[in-house]
């Protein structure tokens, strides 16, 4: 005769096979946009991707790119004139008027904060001359960042051309590198900012539209997009555990929610691992090298617990002179590399250095033999690509 298992018994069976079996990391999050992006920022490492290769408008997010030239530029303390032109912006807007007088670091907070179309054109007027003075300055900073599926053609993202656009990974790319800016990040979390006005009686004030900063406690900034063929788009930042993380959706009918899940699943699935650390290496036997090797920093990576057996580390020096140790002068800059891999992949190559001698400095002997410390370097890299060791 058969036995039924009644539904407590059931679950209680199930709840101790989950005690004895832990649960693996969560599944990956399921967003709604048409293309996604989850990137850690130190590293650069794709944690989560759907189309975030592909090329898409971008609409608002456009201006973070126009904030991090208008803080490089140097001219952030300048007085700004505002045209008739800028004034004249259609769509979001700080109801700028001709003629006034606005500082430039201002310009920068409304353009961030409340996603100012007219500020956009104030800034691009000021910093390049022209909109598309400003339009080649942006283009050529993406090239520099390694954005290359990007093209910008305005400094706001208004739909005004056909071939203004970019992708999840691209804007993840930017955004990586303007919160290496101190300004750009306090200018980014920035919640409510307060705008004198020369001849009035009253502050503009401006509320940051990103409501990842109030809906998620780990928030550290981001800008918000939307045009009418763009629709929404989204960047925002988070910190948590000494791990910070960008997302970036396009095209996202719910992108809070979506970053709030990206976020979670990010800081819960991956933490960050020090795989190296600044000072001597202690692993190198070599008598010649041993306690005389250090690495010139700390290098660590976002990984999954089950990634960390997956880890591989090797270390390539220079071959000692007959001596046994090298003379002062004759030391090569670097002295070897510090490979790691996950899985086969190269994740990291660190240059490893003798008994601290990091730099590059003059010779007593001239230039020639700094020039040859430099070419050192160069064979170094060299022989490790073609395997010549």
């Amino acid at each position: 005769m058969k036995q039924i298992i009644s539904p407590h018994i059931y679950i209680v069976i199930c709840s101790l096979i989950l005690a004895v079996f832990p649960q693996e990391a969560k599944a990956e999050p399921g967003v709604s946009a048409k293309a996604a992006v989850l990137m850690e920022q130190s590293s650069g490492r794709v944690l989560y991707g759907r189309n975030e290769h592909r090329p898409m408008r971008i609409a608002s997010i456009t201006k973070i790119m126009t904030a991090i030239l208008a803080i490089e530029s140097g001219k952030m303390q300048d007085t700004v004139t505002i045209t008739d032109h800028a004034a004249r912006t259609e769509g979001s807007s700080l109801y700028l008027k001709p003629g006034e007088k606005i500082p430039l670091t201002d310009l920068v907070y409304g353009l961030m904060l409340r996603s100012g179309n007219d500020s956009a054109v104030a800034i691009a007027e000021h910093v390049g001359g022209s909109l598309d003075g400003f339009a080649y300055l942006m283009n050529q900073k993406a090239e520099e960042i390694g954005m290359k599926h990007t093209r910008f053609r305005n400094p706001h993202g208004l739909d005004t051309h056909e071939d203004h656009y970019s992708t999840a990974y691209d804007m993840a790319l930017l955004t990586k590198y303007a919160m290496n800016n101190d300004m750009f990040k306090d200018i980014s979390s920035t919640k409510v900012y307060r705008s004198e006005q020369t001849g009035e009686k009253w502050d503009r004030v401006w509320r940051n539209k990103n409501k990842m900063l109030k809906l998620y406690e780990n928030s550290t900034g981001g800008k918000t997009g939307y045009t009418k063929r763009a629709k929404r788009t989204l960047v925002s930042t988070a910190e948590k555990d000494g791990m910070e993380l960008i997302a970036v959706t396009l095209n996202d009918p719910d992108d809070w929610e979506d970053h709030r899940n990206m976020f979670e699943w990010g800081f819960h699935s991956f933490q960050m691992t020090e795989l190296i650390k600044e000072g001597k290496v202690s692993s190198i036997k070599d008598r010649g090298y041993k306690g005389k090797v250090e690495a010139n920093r700390t290098f660590s990576y976002p990984l999954m617990k089950e990634e960390i057996k997956q880890i591989s580390s090797s270390i390539h020096l220079y071959k000692l002179p007959k001596s046994g140790e090298w003379e002062e002068e004759d030391i090569p800059k670097p002295v070897g590399r510090y490979f790691i891999d996950l899985n086969g992949l190269r994740i990291a190559d660190l240059p490893l250095y003798y008994d601290g001698k990091a730099l590059i400095k003059p010779h007593k002997d001239g230039i020639w033999t700094t020039f040859k410390d430099m070419l050192n370097q160069l064979f170094f890299a060299a022989r490790e690509h073609n395997g010549s060791w």
